[in-house]
């Protein structure tokens, strides 16, 4: 496990405790107690976590991994899921994208398709985003057209809330929607932990002609704080062979089309 693995593994641990020893930790991630306490130490000046004398607490904000710490979780399942949603936009397609790991793999899946440069009648791929991360990402493709929507960042996510965004989204329609979650459920639909994120991708959705979910296969049969749509707002869903084979089923019998890689 290298250090971003562990910083991650440390905030996730907290996060479902709300308190952490170094003993412990030491014990379970099998590194040193001086190596937990350097670790502590570098959480605690970004604000992560509040030190205390045996270990750490949350802060008295509300807890969420913060995108950085995400990304390196699931990796190879959140590229297969990248690669095969990619192969469903086609040439000329206005693109959606919100903000998240497996949604940041998506977009690097599509700028690597030369096949979607150019249509015969001039027409180049358009990505839509809220996520600053994705749009300096693609910002120097030439062979994508990149509209960014205003709004307020959030530092968790990279994402653009706020009435800003929703003044740019209001006038857009989007061919495709590839919809990052934090939570996924069959029965009750798509959601997110923060209630700003929601209400734009909500509106992402309703400006979409195809809403498919990315999302692995932990995030799948749960859900989070505040929903951004029913089932019913969502087309397809592209997720790994993890998932288990119950929750895929319901998603089927609910209408959704599901791709496994």
């Amino acid at each position: 496990m290298d250090r971003h693995e562990r910083l991650s593994a440390m905030l996730e641990l907290l996060g479902q405790r709300g308190r952490v020893e170094i003993e412990d930790l030491a014990a379970g991630l099998t590194v040193s107690a001086a190596t937990i306490r350097r670790d502590l130490d570098h959480l605690a000046e970004q604000q992560l976590l509040t030190r205390t004398r045996g270990g750490a607490v949350v802060n008295n904000v509300s807890y969420e991994l913060p995108l950085r710490y995400k990304s390196g979780r699931r990796a190879p399942e959140k590229s297969k899921i990248a690669h095969c949603a990619a192969t469903l936009v086609a040439q000329g397609d206005v693109v959606g994208l919100n903000g998240g790991t497996t949604t940041t793999e998506v977009a690097r899946a599509l700028a690597t398709r030369g096949d979607l440069a150019r249509t015969s009648d001039g027409r180049t791929l358009t990505v839509v985003t809220n996520a600053l991360n994705i749009a300096n990402e693609l910002a120097v493709r030439q062979n994508i057209k990149l509209v960014v929507t205003g709004g307020v960042a959030r530092p968790q996510s990279f994402e653009l809330t706020g009435p800003l965004a929703t003044r740019v989204l209001g006038d857009i329609g989007l061919d495709i929607l590839f919809l990052g979650v934090d939570a996924f459920d069959p029965d009750t639909g798509a959601y997110a932990h923060h209630e700003g994120e929601a209400s734009i991708n909500a509106l992402m959705v309703q400006r979409a002609t195809k809403v498919v979910v990315v999302a692995d296969s932990s995030k799948l049969g749960r859900h989070a704080f505040t929903r951004i749509c029913p089932l019913s707002g969502i087309n397809a869903l592209v997720t790994d062979s993890g998932a288990p084979a119950d929750v895929i089923t319901a998603f089927q019998s609910a209408g959704i089309s599901v791709h496994q890689v």
